[in-house]
C-alpha cells in the first residue's frame, strides 16, 4: 500500500516575527537615515525646542517616512516579487497581507501629521505631507516610466533635515534650504551607483533606472558630475553659518575622496566599483553629519 504524502503545512509566524515583518514594511535602514538627518536639522537650526519636542519631531518624521515606505511596499509588491533583492520582503513572501501594509500606510499619517503640526510646527507637518504625497503618488509610479524619477524621488528624501530645521524656526530660510540641497545632491550619485550594480535586478522588476535606459558609461559620467555638485553643496553650509571651519576641512577631505572615486569610475568601471562607490556615499554622509553635529561652528 503506497504511503500518502502530506501536503506542506504553512506555520503561522510568531508574534515576534510578525512584528519584525511589520517593521520591515517601514524599511528601517532608510528610516534610520531619516532619524540622522532630521536630528541634524533640529540641532543645527538657530534656537532650541527642548528635548521632548525634538524627540517627537524626529519620531513623527520617521513615522511619516515609514508610512510612505509601507505604501511603497503595497504599490510595488508585484515588482518586489520579481527582483532578487526584494522578493523576500514581507508582502511578496506572503508573510504579511497587502491590506495590512495599506492600512498602516494610511493610518499612521492620520496621527503623525497632526502631532507634527501641534508639537513641531504647521510648516513641518506641511513638508511631511508634501513628501508623503510626492513619494507615494508621483515617485513610486514614475519609476516604471521614466529615469526622471531619480530627481523626483530625491526631493522627499531631502526633506527630513528641513523638517527638523523648521520645527525649531517655523520658517524656511537659507540654512535649512542648504541642508535640503545637501541631501538632494547626495542622493544622485548614491542611487545612480545602485542602478549600475543592480541593473539586472531592476530589469527583472521593470523599473526604468538610469543605467538601464542610458547605459553604464553615461551613468558613470552622471555620477562624477553629481559628486562634484555634492562637494559644492557640502561646502555651501560654511558661508551660511550652518557649519564652521573644522567641518569645512572634513567636508573638503571627504568630498575630495568621494570625487576621486567617482572620477576613477570613468575608466573601465563595473558592478564591483559601483557597489564600492555606493558604500562610500554612505560613509561620506555619515562623516558629514558627524562633523556637523560634533564640531564647533
Amino acid at each position: 500500500m503506497p504511503l500518502s504524502v502530506a501536503a506542506p503545512v504553512r506555520i503561522a509566524p510568531s508574534p515576534l516575527q510578525y512584528g519584525k515583518d511589520l517593521l520591515l514594511l517601514a524599511k528601517p535602514r532608510l528610516s534610520g537615515l531619516v532619524v540622522l538627518t532630521t536630528t541634524g536639522g533640529v540641532a543645527l537650526a538657530p534656537g532650541t525646542i527642548g528635548g521632548a519636542r525634538a524627540a517627537i519631531t524626529i519620531l513623527g518624521t520617521a513615522a511619516v517616512v515609514g508610512a510612505a515606505n509601507a505604501l511603497n511596499c503595497w504599490l510595488e509588491r508585484d515588482v518586489d516579487a520579481r527582483m532578487r533583492r526584494t522578493r523576500d520582503r514581507p508582502l511578496p513572501a506572503g508573510r504579511v497581507e497587502p491590506f495590512v501594509a495599506l492600512a498602516l500606510g494610511l493610518a499612521v499619517p492620520i496621527f503623525a501629521l497632526p502631532t507634527l503640526a501641534l508639537v513641531a510646527s504647521p510648516l513641518t507637518a506641511l513638508l511631511a505631507f508634501g513628501a508623503l504625497v510626492l513619494y507615494v503618488a508621483v515617485y513610486t509610479p514614475m519609476k516604471r516610466r521614466s529615469t526622471l524619477a531619480l530627481f523626483v524621488g530625491a526631493i522627499p528624501g531631502a526633506i527630513p533635515p528641513l523638517m527638523g530645521w523648521t520645527a525649531v524656526t517655523g520658517r524656511l530660510d537659507p540654512g535649512g534650504l542648504a541642508l535640503f540641497a545637501l541631501l538632494f545632491a547626495w542622493q544622485l550619485p548614491h542611487f545612480l551607483a545602485i542602478s549600475i550594480y543592480l541593473a539586472d535586478d531592476y530589469a527583472r522588476g521593470g523599473l526604468q533606472v538610469f543605467a538601464l535606459v542610458h547605459g553604464e558609461r553615461a551613468t558613470r559620467a552622471w555620477i562624477a558630475a553629481s559628486t562634484a555638485l555634492l562637494l559644492a553643496a557640502s561646502l555651501a553650509l560654511v558661508p551660511l553659518g550652518v557649519a564652521g571651519p573644522a567641518y569645512a576641512v572634513v567636508a573638503a577631505a571627504a568630498g575630495a575622496l568621494l570625487l576621486a572615486a567617482a572620477l576613477s569610475g570613468l575608466v573601465g568601471a563595473g558592478g564591483r566599483w559601483a557597489r564600492s562607490f555606493f558604500l562610500g556615499t554612505l560613509l561620506h554622509l555619515t562623516a558629514l553629519f558627524a562633523a556637523l553635529l560634533a564640531l564647533p561652528r
